[in-house]
């Protein structure tokens, strides 16, 4: 699968390059630009793609929901958000105390990371079939998605002393697992279409968990007007892009 390759590698790549450079506020403004891509792919694509396949509204919604309720326990394990913390974060820890924990966290990241991966190939895969303009805005909002999250990673990898290369290898060798679920996802759903409208109502419950339960909250740490209207602008920004790449499919 080409889109998920170019994906995967995109967002790594991207996160290295912001990771090593500590370009922060461009971190900070791709959390905004995210929301706006993510709630517009599901909201406004991916779940009327869905509901107009035919599909009983009861059992979709009833997916919806189960899916929102999954993302939670994931994220109760630790599956897709990570806990962070480093020297001189403001916690009282001995001197040593978060390169320890990231260390032992560093293998759980990247299992972790590869289960997303492989995940989010299959969710591409499913909107691909369903339609060639949702598989490329699905694939843009795991990319502007990843990006935060993979940098993130990167962070406690080189806390826990990989070193920059090694870190950047390891998260592509997870990254690929996308590819993995890519073509499983395509030649599984090509096989039972009617799954495909469940993939595409479980990858849109993902997108809103994420948006709402941890990038918004993000968000709104930054309270002021000077930080607020920029954010206003992205996020519509997000909604306008995916509005355009997928008004063509009306």
């Amino acid at each position: 699968m080409f889109t998920t390759t170019i994906a995967g590698v995109l967002s790594i790549s991207l996160a290295a390059i912001f990771s090593f450079t500590l370009l922060s506020k461009i971190v900070e403004r791709m959390v905004s630009l995210s929301v706006g891509i993510m709630l517009s792919t599901s909201l406004l694509h991916a779940l009327p793609r869905a509901f107009e396949s035919g599909t009983d509204p009861r059992s979709l919604f009833a997916c919806l929901l189960g899916g929102l309720l999954a993302f939670f326990l994931l994220e109760k394990f630790a599956i897709l958000r990570h806990s962070h913390h480093h020297e001189g974060d403001g916690h009282h820890h001995e001197h040593g105390h978060d390169a320890h924990e990231a260390g032992k966290a560093g293998w759980m990241i990247l299992i972790g990371d590869g289960m997303h991966n492989f995940t989010d190939g299959i969710l591409i895969a499913a909107a691909f079939l369903a339609d060639p303009g949702l598989g490329m805005v699905t694939a843009l909002a795991i990319i502007a998605h990843e990006i935060p999250q993979e940098i993130g990673d990167f962070i406690v990898l080189l806390n826990a002393g990989f070193s920059r290369t090694r870190a950047y290898i390891y998260n592509l060798l997870c990254s690929l697992m996308a590819v993995v679920g890519g073509v499983l996802g395509y030649f599984t759903l090509d096989k039972a279409s009617n799954l495909i409208p469940y993939v595409l109502v479980l990858a849109s419950s993902g997108f809103i968990y994420i948006a709402v339960s941890d990038l918004m909250p993000q968000m709104q740490r930054r309270a002021t007007l000077k930080e607020t209207i920029p954010q206003i602008i992205l996020v519509s920004c997000g909604v306008m892009l995916v509005l355009f790449m997928t008004q063509h499919q009306h």
